[in-house]
């Protein structure tokens, strides 16, 4: 994985919402894909009518656009795990700057911090590095631990290229493909 940013271009937008417009600083940021705008707006249209006072969790945050795109439309607390400390820092910076007072950045490994309970999501945002069967780990730590419950929305974001086996509590309800990746909306049925 690359950072696709040059110095020149180093911010994304947030696309709606009470944020619309603002931007979020990618600098100093390593390793990261963040979601185009293009499938932010599509996944956000799928999540219109769930998003609002949602718990969301973004489980392999990066730049935090999912997250802060979330909050600008009402989520009601995101949860943003993210492994690199350079790429923590920068979300620190971008929520002090952006005045976000409903979101919690965790400095961690995904699966370290998944392995204990503590509370449900309504939203949850997996959009690992590629190629590295991090997908289906993810997945099982999820539904072991009960981080997600019936009518939990989950949002899976693969290379184009990249298969995945999910449990059939999982029911598609949206997918989306482009040039380079595939994306899912499942709905967790118990």
């Amino acid at each position: 994985m690359y950072n696709y940013f040059s110095n020149k271009r180093d911010k994304i937008y947030i696309i709606s919402g009470k944020l619309k417009g603002k931007k979020i600083s990618l600098k100093n940021s390593l390793n990261i894909r963040p979601t185009t705008n293009r499938i932010r707006e599509t996944l956000f249209n799928w999540l219109s009518k769930y998003v609002n006072n949602a718990h969301c969790l973004d489980c392999f945050s990066g730049s935090g656009a999912l997250g802060i795109e979330a909050i600008s439309r009402n989520a009601k607390f995101v949860t943003c795990l993210e492994k690199e400390k350079k790429n923590v820092l920068t979300l620190i910076k971008n929520q002090k700057r952006l005045n976000i007072s409903n979101l919690e950045i965790i400095h961690t490994n995904t699966f370290n911090w998944l392995k204990r309970k503590k509370k449900s999501y309504d939203i949850i945002f997996i959009d690992p590095p590629y190629h590295q069967k991090l997908i289906e780990k993810t997945i099982i730590l999820l539904e072991k631990k009960n981080w997600i419950k019936n009518n939990s929305i989950i949002y899976i974001e693969t290379k184009r290229s990249e298969s995945i086996k999910i449990s059939n509590n999982f029911i598609l309800y949206k997918k989306k493909k482009t040039s380079q990746i595939k994306c899912y909306l499942y709905i967790f049925k118990i």
